[in-house]
């Protein structure tokens, strides 16, 4: 047999954490057919001298907010450059579908505009199948899954009310989650800090994660407090994967705040005592300090009840912006993760102002934003979502490097990026997975290479039920990465968030090439994974 592309001469890395060895990796029909150890006697059409460098499986974003901007960038260069060929959508209680209310795509698209984006796109689905009906449609160069949101389906039923469901209204809820898996979503996600969700009470959380027991499909959390109350809210978790016999994937493990900073192994402690006690519990990370979520956030959760309209309503008036200073100054919400008061404002950046009256502040601290303007704070932060339209996003210093090493060192926990896009990104969203291979690997020794792949490829794909994916191995998906362990580096910053990596020539998604010799191809091979 011919091969249509051989990797040769390579430091093969199988994702499984095993020592990497000399060899090659021969592809046919989007299929790695063969991983050879040693010298080649294998024919291909394109055989391709790596000179050393390492071949591993491609990596897995198991935390993407790419939803709607793949229907703007179908490449997604931001990801494909720096290694990643499967992205997994619908994070944080925030799927595209299902959407079946009058009118809500519109009022959905605005609530996430400071985190999907600013996108332009015609909305000509409704259930999940739809959705991912409209992504191959559209093409797309990386494979995407989806997980149905617990605030898409609370939206689809109850608007963005601040009220617990009656028993219909729950039961129309998890419908709508069967539904979808159904469909081919591979998971449910919940965000429990952001509206609509945050209203949820644990019973309803556990109703419509209930629904995953018959396909043993993930259940995937922003637990309810990352800061203050992160003992609880893990507790929380963890109980409901007990209860309800599912699997479980933190999304974006950290220990956030002043309070819980240096805390990190007595977190990753509770981890390893829920996996004994028999509950199947993963975790992802991104692999810096600082977050990145939209700015309507820090705002409390009654804001959100009625919608964006009634937001801007609410930032407009002068009463209900008393309200919300003290009820954040105060901590007068109960369980509350109080992003503003718990980062303090001196360490939330504003990032993606559009507006004339704003842009000289992009990248500025809210602390800094508010001395200038001789203004407290919160009323800052009200001013600037009501004259954005609540689009900006922020990024949150909260977190000490010693706790991102903590818990980057446990097993458990693969990488993933959170990334968001829009003119000024977090730099996670261009340089994750180069800042892991050579931050945390070549230059601190913190993980082995092995490890740290391992991290990116099968242990996301085992905790996403993605069997074809995440280990070199003849039958898998050929969706390869090509790095040079020696130069491999995030390039990104703060600063300037949007510069590609160095040292990742080669990217193939279903055994084409995506990015070839550092440049993106434009080609569309990637395909939407239904379960």
């Amino acid at each position: 047999m011919t091969n249509d592309v051989l990797l040769e001469n390579a430091r093969v890395v199988d994702g499984t954490g095993a020592p990497w060895f000399r060899g090659a990796v021969a592809v046919e029909d989007g299929l790695i057919t063969d991983v050879i150890r040693g010298d080649v006697d294998v024919a291909a059409n394109q055989s391709i001298d790596l000179e050393g460098k390492a071949v591993c499986p491609g990596f897995i974003d198991t935390h993407s907010h790419s939803d709607l901007e793949l229907f703007e960038d179908p490449t997604l260069a931001p990801k494909l450059r720096q290694g990643i060929t499967t992205e997994i959508l619908g994070q944080d209680g925030f799927s595209m579908a299902p959407m079946y209310r009058d009118g809500g795509a519109d009022l959905w698209a605005r609530h996430l505009s400071g985190l999907a984006g600013d996108v332009d796109v015609e909305w000509t689905w409704g259930s999940v199948a739809d959705y991912l009906d409209a992504v191959e449609e559209n093409g797309i160069a990386p494979n995407v899954a989806t997980l149905v949101g617990h605030g898409t389906v609370r939206f689809d039923v109850l608007e963005m009310a601040d009220r617990a469901p009656t028993d219909d209204e729950l039961e129309e809820m998890a419908s709508l989650v069967a539904d979808a898996l159904e469909d081919g979503a591979i998971g449910f996600s919940t965000g429990l800090v952001y509206s609509p969700q945050v209203n949820a009470s644990t019973e309803e959380t556990q109703r419509l994660a209930a629904e995953l027991e018959p396909y043993g499909r993930p259940f995937v959390a922003h637990i309810r407090s990352e800061g203050r109350w992160i003992w609880e809210a893990l507790d929380e978790f963890v109980d409901i994967g007990a209860d309800e016999n599912v699997p479980l994937h933190l999304s974006h493990f950290k220990v956030s705040g002043t309070e819980q900073q240096g805390k990190a192994e007595r977190a990753t402690e509770l981890v390893e005592t829920a996996r004994e006690r028999g509950v199947d519990i993963t975790a992802e990370q991104y692999p810096y300090t600082a977050g990145n979520t939209l700015l309507s956030a820090v705002l409390p959760p009654w804001v959100h009840a009625e919608g964006p309209d009634h937001v801007l309503e609410v930032l407009r008036d002068e009463t209900a912006r008393e309200r919300i200073r003290r009820d954040i100054e105060e901590w007068r919400i109960d369980s509350w993760e109080n992003q503003g008061a718990r980062s303090g404002w001196e360490n939330i950046v504003v990032r993606n102002l559009d507006t004339e009256a704003w842009r000289e502040y992009e990248g500025e601290s809210v602390a800094d934003i508010a001395s200038d303007r001789d203004q407290n704070p919160v009323f800052t932060v009200c001013d600037i979502l009501l004259d954005e339209e609540l689009s900006p996003a922020m990024i949150l210093h909260t977190v000490t490097e010693p706790d991102v090493r903590d818990i980057m060192a446990n097993e458990r926990v693969g990488i993933a990026t959170d990334g968001l896009f829009g003119a000024y990104p977090h730099p996670r969203t261009y340089g994750t997975y180069p800042r892991v291979l050579g931050t945390y690997v070549r230059e601190e020794n913190h993980l082995s290479l092995e490890e740290a792949v391992r991290k990116m490829t099968s242990l996301p794909a085992r905790a996403m039920g993605l069997d074809r994916k995440g280990v070199l191995r003849p039958g898998m998906d050929a969706d390869l990465v090509v790095f040079d362990p020696v130069t491999v580096e995030n390039r990104a910053t703060f600063e300037n968030p949007r510069r590609f990596p160095a040292g990742i020539p080669h990217v193939m998604v279903d055994g084409t090439f995506v990015v070839r010799d550092g440049e993106v191809t434009d080609a569309r091979p990637g395909t939407t994974i239904r379960k």
